[in-house]
């Protein structure tokens, strides 16, 4: 069985117990435990070992304190507050690039989701933090077990590595501004309106990772492409769930969904697209279908909840190609502005 189909499985299988556990044991926002597990889960190279999961869990488990110290800040100095995220946010995709940490996402989601959940109600920063970091533990444990059970084979040697290239601090700053400023102005709406804005965060956070792993050509299909087909998934798993409601055959749908989006995220199947546009596709897909569940328990409209949803993804992703086509134009016409001025210098 090759890499990519091992992979694969592993995301398959993961998003089935995660599924069985946070909608299970009734978690509150159980689709944030589906959407933590993938994130760990498609992380590439080797799987996360077990004991790194308990770190970063516990790390999740740290940031219920920096989530409460923000709640005041942003309530009582809220140009300040909104200051303090950004250069947050910043850093953090900033150092993220540098280091090529897949697990970025996972951070920059924790710290853009604390303090708005912290201003609708400072008791749901402790579930929202054990929601991230059971997740986490999720993601890590059937990772794990996975690769204990179908080992990957070593990577054959070749000799002497060559060393490290130097990391591009310039490509990493701007990568790091594109997320900065297409997170921050749903942060800042989801101020006024936590409780609506919430999935919209983590949509946000996901395309402003996306959009430091594409250019502006491809912006557009990249991040709007992945957008809508994330959609459709998650009416083809609505559409199947509504033949049996149940819990067992919603993971059966959603393995069924991973299967497919990761035999392509990983390159069981082969593809035109990027592994980003299958990843965010899944995380799209949950983050519609976990809320359009909940308005059913809840007796709320799913129609009218999920075409509002997806009309404001959609305008998210649209503006997260607008920033990037931006960005690009103004780091194209800095290069040549630099450049002419060696010339100059170099003819005075």
């Amino acid at each position: 069985m090759a890499r990519g189909d091992k992979a694969a499985l592993r995301l398959t299988v993961g998003l089935g117990l995660a599924v069985v556990v946070a909608y299970g044991m009734g978690l509150q926002a159980p689709y944030v435990v589906c959407i933590m597990a993938i994130l760990v889960l498609c992380k590439p190279g080797a799987p996360m070992p077990l004991a790194k999961s308990v770190v970063v869990a516990g790390l999740f488990a740290a940031l219920v304190a920096a989530g409460v110290l923000m709640v005041p800040l942003l309530e009582h100095y809220a140009a300040a507050g909104v200051l303090l995220t950004a250069a947050l946010l910043f850093g953090l995709f900033y150092l993220g690039r540098l280091r090529a940490n897949p697990l970025t996402t996972v951070l920059v989601m924790a710290f853009a989701l604390m303090p708005v959940a912290g201003v609708q109600e400072q008791a749901l920063i402790r579930v929202l933090a054990l929601t991230l970091a059971v997740g986490v533990l999720v993601g890590g444990a059937v990772s794990a077990a996975s690769n204990a059970i179908f080992p990957d084979p070593p990577a054959p040697s070749a000799g002497k590595a060559p060393p490290a290239a130097a990391p591009d601090r310039e490509g990493a700053r701007w990568v790091a501004w594109r997320g900065t400023l297409i997170v921050m102005p749903v942060f800042v709406l989801a101020l006024t309106n936590p409780s609506f804005y919430l999935a919209a965060i983590m949509k946000t956070v996901a395309l402003g990772q996306q959009a430091g792993e594409t250019d502006a050509r491809h912006a557009g299909r990249e991040l709007v492409g992945s957008t809508l087909m994330g959609a459709l998934v998650a009416l083809a798993v609505w559409l199947g769930l509504s033949l049996w409601p149940s819990l067992w055959m919603l993971a059966l749908w959603l393995m069924a969904a991973a299967l497919w989006i990761g035999s392509a995220l990983f390159g069981a199947r082969r593809s035109r697209l990027r592994p980003s546009f299958w990843s965010n596709a899944l995380v799209t897909s949950l983050i519609l279908l976990g809320p359009a569940i909940e308005d059913s328990d809840s007796g709320k409209g799913v129609l009218e909840g999920a075409v509002m949803r997806t009309s404001l993804f959609v305008g998210v992703a649209l503006y997260a190609w607008a920033t990037v086509w931006a960005l690009e134009r103004l780091r194209a016409r800095r290069a040549r502005a630099a450049a002419v001025d060696v010339l100059l210098e170099e003819r005075t």
